[in-house]
């Protein structure tokens, strides 16, 4: 079983402890309750990576965790097939004793285009909503970040994140929560706070950012990555059913809309730091993400059109001061 011990200790002399008042009974609920049927099975999975602490780690320029030479070809073998046993894999690359995970999504790119950007994160308290199986997590911690938490409630996200982790040596101040953000009482206590890839999936846009602007300390910084579309601050496009097939899609703002309901929000220096459309490159099936991806959202006549007729994915990325 999955055990969230580690991360009480790290949090019990910090400025998160009064977190203590309230998660363990939220996390035992989890693992009491918790209902999803592949569980066990990759519950099984994590039993089985017992390897040794790597000869190497890099977090700062890619996640690359050993050389590739501590493990016999067998050894590497049985490794890669116990992490396929957890696909899909959506977010990373990642490499690890010499298996390069090719995910879905190149999340490298998007690291690469926000990070110029953001403060200097080196001794920080960085907390990442929605942070999928924690490639940005590792990079963060890459930075220099004292401390790494992520929520999100996936399982499987879950389990790949912990995966890495073992496989990383365990002990990195890098948590993942099964939770959402709605369920984290107000903290005021983070440096800055990540939201990347999430505001369109929520039915309040307003709720979200006020429940991320709840975590951060005065002065702290969010990073907001979303959706937009073209027009002024009056341009919102709520999708009639679905969004490049996904059901979940609520609202997606114009730039100057996204701005304005940041400022709405009490947040300052609200400024647009990127833009990009969402490429065949950057987005992709692969062996280790065997489902349906970006090209088959897309209308196969006219790429900048979703199959439902929407303007294709284009994302920007804010930053803004609590």
């Amino acid at each position: 079983m999955i055990s969230f011990s580690n991360f009480y200790q790290q949090i019990a002399d910090s400025n998160l402890q009064h977190w203590l008042e309230t998660l363990p009974a939220k996390l035992g609920d989890w693992q009491r309750e918790h209902k999803h049927g592949a569980l066990p099975k990759w519950e099984k999975v994590l039993a089985k990576l017992n390897y040794p602490s790597p000869d190497s780690l890099d977090f700062k320029d890619s996640v690359t965790i050993g050389s590739g030479e501590q493990l016999a070809t067998g050894q590497r073998e049985k490794l890669e097939n116990l992490l396929q046993l957890l696909h899909p894999w959506r977010k990373g690359p990642f490499h690890i004793h010499g298996i390069h995970i090719d995910t879905e999504w190149r999340s490298d790119w998007k690291w690469e285009r926000v990070a110029p950007h953001i403060s200097p994160l080196a001794g920080k308290t960085v907390l990442d909503v929605g942070c999928g199986s924690g490639y940005h997590m590792w990079r963060m911690y890459g930075e220099g970040a004292k401390m790494v938490i992520g929520v999100d409630p996936s399982s499987l996200f879950l389990c790949q994140f912990e995966a890495v982790k073992r496989l990383a040596g365990g002990t990195p101040p890098v948590h993942l929560l099964p939770l959402g953000i709605e369920e984290l009482p107000p903290l005021d206590a983070f440096d800055t706070v990540f939201s990347m890839g999430v505001l369109y999936h929520r039915r309040s846009p307003i709720d979200h950012l006020l429940q991320l602007r709840d975590q951060l300390r005065t002065g702290g910084e969010l990073v907001l990555e979303t959706l937009v579309i073209e027009g002024d601050e009056n341009a919102v496009l709520l999708p009639r059913d679905r969004y490049g097939k996904m059901n979940n899609v609520w609202f997606i703002p114009s730039v100057a809309a996204l701005q304005l309901w940041l400022e709405k929000c009490d947040f300052r220096e609200v400024r647009c730091v990127d833009l990009d459309v969402t490429s065949l490159a950057e987005q992709r099936s692969t062996p280790w993400m065997r489902n349906e991806s970006l090209v088959d959202y897309l209308d196969p006549t006219d790429i900048n059109l979703t199959v439902e007729g929407y303007p294709a994915p284009k994302r920007a990325t804010f930053i803004a001061i609590k």
